[in-house]
């Protein structure tokens, strides 16, 4: 793309494939297009998209200019692949060499996986696939939803889809932020080590078996006061995840403009019944203002998500 665009569209080869858990494979990507992508050091939960070559395919090649995604939507089924958006692990710059780390958690079982879970399952050093996300310095154009303003305290919360992004939150916030991340993952081998701030207690709540939310939900609502009593999952209406946030509203409802979160900023993603779930009883049930708490429904249980 132009160097005048914030975004940076890069065909990136994979440098190096790690096995970091039953559910997550760790890969690092390298290349230079990627030599003026993303912030180090202001990662957060930035959201960028991934282009997986169709089976069989190369990468599709897309023009350098800012109407790409038009023209990969026009490319046939067996040339354009599939895009899914990721959060970024890690990025690492050593003198002009620039890492993108990803960590895919494998969906594998029969029926739940997709084309992103068999691509990394089956990555190899030197495969490639293209990296769409910021140009380096120009976070204005959004994919960052961590925005806690004042807030003394943070809670993050999220299952394995959210994991990266609340890693990369804890290792790039201020050494003296004070709080608590409650991360469900389906086995104890996910548990995975994070640089946290001091202030800030990691609580990971393996599944074992159990279904989404069933693990997270009570921790987080016994933690602030709400009773560890089993809660109900909420059904999603709607197709289309929740995404609220205090600067945007999927549903709809007024924005507050204040900067100010108050004495706690909340920060909740992962399969949208839960994240549905969560923000009925931390807005309704225990008077949580919405504008203090980022929602994200990263995925939909029973719902092939895409793009």
């Amino acid at each position: 793309m132009s160097p005048d665009s914030p975004f940076v569209l890069a065909t990136a080869t994979v440098a190096a494939v790690e096995r970091v858990s039953p559910s997550f494979v760790r890969i690092t990507f390298a290349g230079a297009d990627l030599a003026d992508f993303g912030t180090p050091g202001r990662v957060l939960d930035q959201r960028i998209k991934l282009v997986f070559p169709a089976s069989g395919a190369s990468v599709p090649r897309l023009p350098p200019s800012a109407d790409w995604y038009s023209v990969w939507l026009t490319l046939p089924d067996d040339e354009r692949g599939s895009m899914r958006t990721y959060s970024i692990r890690g990025l690492e710059v050593e003198g002009e060499t620039t890492r993108l780390i990803i960590d895919f958690v494998l969906h594998l079982a029969p029926g739940s996986t997709g084309p992103a879970s068999r691509w990394a399952d089956a990555a190899a050093v030197g495969d490639e696939l293209l990296v769409i996300g910021p140009r380096r310095g120009r976070a204005e154009d959004g994919g960052i939803e961590y925005a806690p303003g004042e807030a003394r305290a943070i809670l993050l919360a999220g299952d394995e889809t959210a994991a990266p992004a609340i890693a990369r939150i804890l290792e790039d916030v201020d050494r003296d932020t004070q709080g608590v991340a409650f991360i469900e993952v389906p086995e104890d081998a996910d548990i995975l080590p994070i640089a946290t701030p001091p202030g800030v207690e990691v609580r990971w709540l393996p599944r074992s078996g159990d279904a989404h939310g069933t693990r997270l939900i009570p921790a987080v609502l016994d933690h602030l006061g709400g009773g560890a009593a089993e809660v109900p999952i909420r059904d999603v209406d709607t197709e289309d995840p929740l995404w609220e946030t205090p600067k945007f509203s999927s549903l709809g409802e007024s924005i507050s403009q204040s900067p100010n979160h108050a004495d706690r900023y909340f920060w909740i993603a992962g399969e949208s019944g839960v994240v549905t779930t969560l923000r009925r009883h931390l807005v309704k049930d225990l008077g949580v203002d919405r504008s203090q708490v980022a929602f994200m429904g990263y995925w939909r249980r029973g719902v092939a998500m895409r793009g």
